[in-house]
């Protein structure tokens, strides 16, 4: 089951053609996985499995746009594991109007080294399966 996270997009997020900026989505989309993983853990520290993720590459494809004061419903989850890699998509919707797809490209780190490692099983477990979507590659 994908994870769905809500913004209220802000007037100061917005360009002067009254949309919200292109570079808003990647910070959106970074929230939206900071508030899902924090949720599936107790205390909200992913830390304790001796886990963090790094993105690599993001990408971001629009059909249509956010306005000020809407309220942009972003779908998150897993697309696809790798060893030490895997990849969140999102889907992002205003009223059920598809807005945009994006996909962040991760790494599996240790923590304060930042060294790569492997996904740990139990990381695996809480993120649940791949969700079958058509997100940008």
């Amino acid at each position: 089951m994908p994870f769905r996270h809500q913004i209220r997009v802000r007037y100061g997020e917005c360009d002067q053609q009254g949309v919200a900026f292109n570079a808003h989505y990647m910070a959106w989309m970074d929230d939206a996985t900071e508030v899902w993983i924090r949720g599936l853990v107790p205390a909200g520290d992913y830390r304790e499995f001796g886990w963090e993720w790094m993105v690599v590459r993001a990408t971001v494809e629009w059909q249509s746009s956010a306005r000020n004061a809407d309220i942009l419903d972003i779908d998150v989850g897993i697309v696809r594991y790798g060893k030490s890699s895997f990849d969140f998509g999102f889907r992002g919707s205003v009223g059920g109007r598809a807005v945009f797809t994006g996909r962040s490209v991760c790494v599996s780190v240790k923590p304060v080294e930042l060294s790569k490692m492997e996904t740990p099983a139990r990381v695996r477990a809480l993120l649940g399966e791949p969700v079958d979507w058509a997100v940008p590659a």
